[in-house]
């Protein structure tokens, strides 16, 4: 009986694993076409990140800064795009960098037309046009259609971040951000 038990656990987990083994193999990985903008000498790229991260050191008043992940300007019109990793299928975004999404965002559309997008991402290929992304524009952050919550505390830690969950940001693929972000450099035109 104790064989016959274990022939039937190894031939299921045999079939199962073959039949997910044949799913992959089915599945067709699309490959985006070549990246228009390539980092060419990845060595000067870490060695100017790396001087600027000495920038502010132990002892100073200043603590570390941030930076905006992809800015595209054209014909006076901005997208802004921020890049976040889920934990817990929730996003952080540190109050400080928000504060300055928001003013930014405002003071470029008083004069122009800005768009900026959070992009909240899994550990994706951007190559792959199918990849799934979840995003949210900061119109939608602004107006409250996109909840959030603030001062995150960690046990005895406050930390001066919101989240965002999942649940609330649009699902869309690599190539629909594409699609987005050739629309406005159109109406940029």
């Amino acid at each position: 009986m104790s064989n016959e038990t274990s022939d039937l656990i190894d031939n299921f987990y045999n079939k199962g694993s073959s039949h997910h083994q044949n799913s992959k193999e089915n599945q067709i990985i699309r490959k985006s076409a070549k990246a228009k903008y390539q980092i060419f000498d990845e060595e000067e790229f870490t060695r100017g990140r790396d001087v600027l991260g000495e920038l502010i050191v132990h002892g100073m008043i200043a603590s570390g800064g941030t930076d905006i992940d992809w800015l595209i300007e054209h014909n006076g019109g901005f997208i802004i795009l921020e890049f976040k990793g889920f934990h817990n299928d929730k996003i952080n975004i540190p109050k400080g960098q928000m504060i300055a999404y928001e003013k930014l965002h405002e003071k470029l559309n008083q004069t122009t037309k800005c768009y900026l997008y959070i992009v909240g991402c899994d550990d994706i290929e951007f190559s792959n046009p199918d990849s799934r992304i979840w995003i949210f524009e900061m119109s939608q952050w602004k107006n409250g259609a996109i909840p959030k919550t603030g001062d995150i505390y960690d046990g005895k830690n406050k930390h001066n971040k919101f989240s965002v969950y999942r649940e609330f940001m649009e699902e869309i693929t690599v190539e629909e951000l594409r699609k987005i972000i050739d629309s406005h450099w159109i109406e940029f035109e």
